[in-house]
């Protein structure tokens, strides 16, 4: 009897001129691990020096989405033991954050489905971000402990308005529209023409140029489906304006609003030490000058995030004992600077050089 081979959990093909990365492990929603990684950055090299390869693809084996985000679960279990894999698997995963947004070739993500933290790090920093009616996308982080990273400080801050702070605070998930919308995205496909759009991306000619993607996106494109967040922009550009956790909390209070009341409430439901410094890296993120300058900063809030009582807390009530309540060890008046201090600096090499 002839033996199945697995496949891997990035399958990595060419399919006419495209370069295709299909990220697999669908029972895991395609969460992120060190592995997945380094076969995703060895990929983009061979990609690139293909002279064969126009372009490179994105897609998430599965029904269910592109990638959930990064296997905390690894990090968890490894984080208080042996702190330096959890240190590895972030800094592997933002190096190659930062090379797809520089990719010499044009990088398509398809965002269907969910796309979360470690997700949009592979999708919303690529030249080409198509989502459908299925999008489901999230920078969740507040809720279990962390925060925005993947170089969301640098995207979110970029969003109109205070649309990014929105997302990065409460970590609501989105649709197409609002992805679009905060710029996380920049086209709408149907997925009854996803098919369609990946065989004309496939009949490209070798030397197609970024226009040309573009045009074969266009051919499959058409508008989103509405989203009832439009008509709480303004609301929400008041009220996160502040530059304080304290001061958004406050505006919402005022406003009276049930949308407002809905948001105040759910932000309750977030560690404060995350609220807090979520909030000052992306207004960080507003003032820097790269995206590389935000992941270099995300970096050093990762190592602080393996001795934060928070995170374990987190990702127990979320990923662990499943039972969706976390105790978080401060409240938000207990923040102390010198609990914020200890995610400024991480002592180690540079990401970037």
């Amino acid at each position: 009897m002839e033996m199945q081979t697995a496949l891997p959990e990035v399958i990595v093909e060419r399919q006419g001129a495209i370069g295709r990365l299909r990220l697999n492990r669908p029972r895991a929603l395609n969460s992120l691990n060190l592995p997945m990684i380094r076969l995703i950055d060895a990929a983009l090299t061979e990609f690139e020096r293909d002279p064969a390869v126009a372009a490179v693809l994105v897609t998430g084996e599965g029904e269910r989405g592109l990638c959930a985000g990064g296997d905390i679960r690894m990090i968890y279990e490894s984080g208080r033991e042996r702190p330096e894999e959890g240190a590895q698997f972030w800094r592997e995963e933002f190096i190659v954050n930062s090379r797809i947004s520089a990719y010499s070739k044009p990088y398509i993500a398809l965002m269907d489905g969910i796309v979360m933290g470690g997700g949009v790090g592979v999708s919303a920093h690529g030249s080409h971000r198509i989502v459908t009616e299925r999008t489901r996308l999230a920078m969740p982080e507040t809720g279990i402990g962390y925060f925005t990273d993947v170089g969301a400080t640098w995207l979110l801050p970029r969003a109109p308005g205070e649309f990014g702070t929105y997302i990065g605070l409460t970590g609501r998930d989105i649709g197409a529209a609002n992805a679009i919308h905060a710029r996380l995205a920049d086209s709408f496909a149907p997925t009854d023409r996803i098919g369609e759009l990946i065989t004309a991306l496939a009949a490209l000619p070798a030397f197609a140029t970024a226009d040309d993607v573009s045009a074969a996106i266009r051919s499959v494109s058409g508008e989103p489906p509405a989203s009832p967040l439009h008509d709480h922009f303004l609301l929400i550009d008041r009220c996160f304006a502040f530059d304080t956790v304290e001061e958004i909390f406050d505006a919402l209070e005022r406003d009276g609003s049930d949308f407002a009341g809905e948001t105040l409430q759910l932000l309750r439901t977030r560690s404060a030490i995350s609220l807090k410094l979520t909030l000052a890296l992306l207004r960080a993120g507003r003032a820097s000058a790269s995206l590389n300058e935000c992941l270099e900063r995300e970096y050093a809030a990762t190592i602080g995030m393996l001795s934060n009582p928070d995170f374990y807390e987190g990702v127990r009530a979320a990923v662990i004992d499943k039972d969706r309540n976390p105790k978080w060890s401060v409240g938000l008046a207990e923040v102390t600077p010198q609990m914020l201090a200890r995610f400024d600096k991480h002592g180690g090499a540079p990401l970037f050089g």
